[in-house]
């Protein structure tokens, strides 16, 4: 008796809107122990492993290049992957293309080490607090030089990530509106008001961040691109899980591109200093293509990559064709089933 007492009240808990509340207050508890985490875990600390620097010349010195070398190694914890140039100038283009995050030369027996702030702005701070120290130990003062600086309106060189986590958020956040307040929308009109607030919100981006508040000077037209498609995947990557799994499409959507995507973008800390399995992954999720292409167009314009294009627009095509095809499906059946009901309702009338 007991037993059957306890199992109706169940059931009466899990029919009641009481049931769906708890379990948000659990999965809110979780998500932020989540967040904090995941962002903690890639930016309280970024360390550095793998430095790619190009190295050029005939060093008057070789061992005071190799203690150099070494000094450099010891004082950041990582290595420099040296890449052999036969002239600056091969060295500096592959800067621009990045390659490589500094360029190490020798002149009279003294290191120069010219870093790019541009090509990542954490990456050439430790780079330029560790030089100089690293050159008065071996007693061969460091020239450090920035060949390539952030902007004056962007000093730690965190607005291309700001704006992308801005497209990235919105883009879901607006899929959410619509299918709540739109959700008779059509899948190809539904696609299509997506591509529309993403067009929108991308020229307000860009123009506030240029226009109004001269943080960044953008390549206009290709920036409010980047953002577009960014916000259009992202609405629809949200799109695509609603027709998967329903009422929770949030829950994934959240993982993906905040959890897991922003903290290894490589905008708030360049790849080079992360986690050795975020840095893999990074690239190929939509906020880490998102920044990768808008660093590139705003510090890089004349070497920009199709890479993080084809990682937007495969993920956007997936995601669309998965919503069209899953939500027809959704709605037919919806349709069926509303006709049965209808076809049983009247029979029961005419009996």
């Amino acid at each position: 008796m007991k037993r059957r007492t306890l199992r109706s009240a169940w059931h009466s808990f899990t029919g009641s809107p009481y049931f769906p509340a708890t379990v948000i207050v659990f999965i809110v508890a979780v998500a932020a122990g989540l967040f904090a985490g995941s962002y903690t875990y890639a930016m309280a600390n970024p360390t550095p492993r793998h430095i790619p620097t190009a190295v050029t010349g005939a060093p008057a010195s070789q061992l005071k290049r190799a203690a150099f070398v070494a000094g450099m190694e010891r004082a950041l914890g990582a290595s420099l992957d040296l890449e052999p140039f036969t002239t600056y100038a091969r060295a500096h283009e592959a800067v621009e293309e990045q390659r490589v995050f500094a360029i190490l030369q020798q002149h009279g027996g003294r290191p120069e080490l010219d870093v790019s702030s541009a090509s990542g702005a954490s990456v050439a701070e430790l780079l330029t607090q560790a030089a100089p120290a690293v050159g008065a130990r071996i007693g061969a003062p460091a020239v450090v030089r920035d060949i390539n600086p952030v902007q004056k309106g962007d000093p730690r060189g965190l607005a291309i990530f700001y704006i992308s986590l801005a497209s990235v958020v919105v883009g879901f956040v607006g899929s959410t509106q619509l299918a709540v307040n739109a959700k008779a929308l059509p899948p190809g009109r539904r696609i299509a008001f997506t591509a529309a607030y993403a067009l929108l919100g991308g020229f307000a981006i860009a123009a506030v961040v240029d226009w109004g508040l001269g943080a960044l000077r953008l390549p206009f037209a290709e920036s409010w691109l980047i953002l577009a498609m960014t916000m259009f995947t992202s609405g629809m990557v949200f799109a695509m899980f609603s027709v998967l799994i329903g009422r929770w499409a949030l829950l994934p959507t959240w993982g993906l591109m905040v959890l897991l995507g922003n903290p290894s973008s490589g905008g708030a800390v360049s790849w080079p200093l992360l986690p050795s399995l975020l840095g893999a992954i990074g690239r190929w999720l939509p906020p880490g293509a998102a920044v990768n292409a808008q660093h590139t167009a705003v510090y890089f314009g004349g070497h920009q990559h199709a890479f993080p294009f084809l990682v937007l627009a495969a993920w956007a095509v997936v995601a669309s064709t998965v919503f069209w095809l899953r939500r027809d499906r959704v709605t037919a059946k919806d349709g069926r089933g509303a006709g049965g009901a209808g076809a049983g309702a009247s029979a029961g009338a005419g009996a």
